[in-house]
């Protein structure tokens, strides 16, 4: 992952989509091939190489209406086009809190 401060560094391992969060809800968003943001990783445009990570990137962060703190992360593509993400921090992103909090009881 990096930065848009850190474009000129970008270097990908494989399949890289950006993300962000949407500036009036902090909903997770995705960067779009149609140059939009989405809330569905399905929607996301991937990318393969640094060049194609570095464009995206740099358009996301110029779009500073919809979106704050764009960033490149890892995605793992399976042979049907599936997306899904490349590692745990953008699974909890994606999925929210999985561990069910309990109530904590107050003393009287």
């Amino acid at each position: 992952m990096t930065s848009p401060l850190e474009q000129k560094k970008i270097k990908i391992a494989g399949p890289s989509i950006v993300t962000a969060n949407r500036t009036w809800d902090g909903a997770v968003v995705y960067r779009t091939a149609g140059h939009g943001w989405s809330t569905d990783l399905t929607e996301a445009a991937v990318v393969r190489t640094a060049d194609a990570a570095r464009d995206l990137l740099s358009e996301a962060a110029a779009d500073d209406v919809n979106a704050v703190g764009p960033y490149i992360a890892p995605v793992a593509v399976d042979q049907t086009g599936t997306i899904a993400p490349g590692n745990l921090r953008e699974r909890i992103r994606l999925d929210g809190v999985t561990i069910p909090l309990l109530p904590v009881a107050v003393a009287a």
